[in-house]
């Protein structure tokens, strides 16, 4: 009797909680009889009444509801491998508290686990979402197929379906400061990518600010390509190439021309393109060097406050 275990990170999410559990509990009609559920909602430190929220609905649906109430916000990626933790189903599925993402689509998922596969990825093909946050969505997606992961899918995604063994083999991994959907990916297991679109957000409004999009993007890139040190390097090489011909140009015309005056505004450009690449090259290099104190530190990924069990 195969058991799904639904994962939702939940942050300041009081007022989605009714509608998607009810969605969720719903969707189950669409799924084998035999099949059994529990949803694992992580709250991420949230500041509204979230916690409560998801009492209400463990009280409403008994025996179905598991919830992981973290001690400090943590981040969703950090909440989602708690999320694993806790959870105790055959295969295991993330979604989002907002229901952006379908859960209809579930039962299909589990029929592709069912043929074999150990991961299942819902991707974001289209979004009913316009403006900034989409375009910044598709660039950062684009990057990343570009310079770290070429067999992620295109668009993005963070909606999965994964068997056990996939979560068991990333909580092993206790990566910090990556992208834990990245990582079921890198795992090399082959998978199947259903594309839907992504729905607009209906009830209240995303706390995904842009500073957490940059900070995603550094993180992934760091932890799954080496294109930043290597473009150091490159460019290095670049800079020396151009210091080593102006050098001679410099001693020809001192060979040629001895009396001609030194060029001020030559040198400066020179000193503050050089200057500039330091800085630069230090950057790159000082985020290498925290993510491995960070990881030498063995710190908690999260700190769970209390466990609520029906």
């Amino acid at each position: 009797m195969p058991k799904l275990s639904v994962i939702i990170p939940c942050y300041y999410n009081e007022a989605n909680i009714p509608v998607t559990v009810r969605e969720l509990v719903t969707n189950e009609a669409q799924f084998p009889a035999e099949v059994s559920f529990e949803y694992v909602c992580v709250n991420d430190g949230s500041g509204d009444d979230t916690l409560g929220a998801l009492r209400r609905a463990q009280a409403e649906y008994p025996g179905r509801i598991r919830i992981v109430d973290l001690a400090g916000n943590v981040g969703s990626y950090n909440a989602i491998v708690a999320g694993m933790a806790h959870a105790t189903g055959d295969c295991l599925a993330v979604i989002t508290a907002d229901l952006q993402d379908p859960p209809e689509l579930l039962p299909q998922m589990y029929a592709h686990w069912q043929q074999g596969f150990k991961l299942v990825i819902g991707n974001r093909q289209n979004r009913e979402e316009t403006g900034l946050n989409a375009l910044l969505a598709q660039l950062f997606h684009w990057l990343m197929r570009k310079l770290a992961l070429q067999n992620i899918p295109p668009g993005g995604f963070d909606f999965v379906f994964f068997d056990r063994q996939v979560a068991t083999e990333v909580l092993k991994l206790h990566e910090r400061n990556s992208n834990v959907f990245y990582l079921m990916v890198w795992l090399g297991f082959a998978y199947v990518n259903i594309p839907y679109t992504r729905r607009r957000r209906e009830v209240g409004r995303s706390r995904w600010t842009l500073s957490k999009k940059v900070k995603l993007f550094i993180d992934s890139l760091m932890a799954f390509s080496f294109v930043p040190i290597r473009a150091i390097s490159g460019l290095g090489l670049g800079l020396g190439a151009i210091a080593l011909l102006y050098g001679l140009y410099v001693i020809l015309l001192k060979i040629t021309h001895p009396n001609e005056p030194a060029g001020w505004t030559t040198l400066m450009v020179v000193m503050l393109v050089v200057s500039a690449f330091q800085m630069i090259a230090l950057g790159v290099i000082g985020e290498y060097v925290w993510r491995g104190l960070d990881a030498a530190r063995q710190r908690p990924l999260y700190v769970v406050r209390e466990v609520f069990e029906q």
